[in-house]
């Protein structure tokens, strides 16, 4: 079933629910700091693709699972500076690409693999990074 609700700290959500009241489906959820998400939720969390803008203006839109960034997407801080890859629980994680403000890469380049939202070793990755982008264009026009 669709509807909206309002919860007690002044979030909303409009989409999908399951029988159980949570949010499950399609949505939106606008929270009470006004950063906003769009997209999958399962059993109440996000889930799936999805794209989620900050109040500051950093967003993230690609791939979540259990609330969190999970698999491939692409954050942009504020300032403009992205990164294009793998994310794993909430943090940049596996195979991609840092791209600074200016839009350079760095010197040497500075893609590859990342843990705990660090590079650890230079590699190409071409396909995580097309991938990644790709992932994230789908998770920004899907129909809510």
């Amino acid at each position: 079933m669709q509807g909206t609700f309002r919860y007690p700290d002044g979030s909303e959500y409009t989409g999908d629910w399951n029988e159980d009241g949570q949010r499950h489906g399609l949505g939106h959820l606008v929270f009470s700091d006004h950063a906003k998400y769009r997209g999958r939720f399962e059993n109440g969390l996000f889930a799936g693709l999805g794209c989620i803008t900050y109040p500051d203006g950093s967003k993230y839109d690609g791939e979540f699972s259990q609330g969190r960034f999970h698999g491939l997407g692409v954050f942009t801080r504020c300032d403009g500076m992205k990164y294009d890859g793998q994310f794993q629980d909430g943090k940049i994680c596996g195979l991609g690409l840092l791209t600074f403000t200016d839009g350079s890469h760095g010197l040497p380049r500075n893609e590859g693999h990342f843990e705990n939202n660090k590079l650890i070793r230079r590699e190409k990755c071409t396909d995580i990074i097309r991938k990644a982008i790709s992932c994230a264009e789908r998770a920004k026009v899907q129909q809510i």
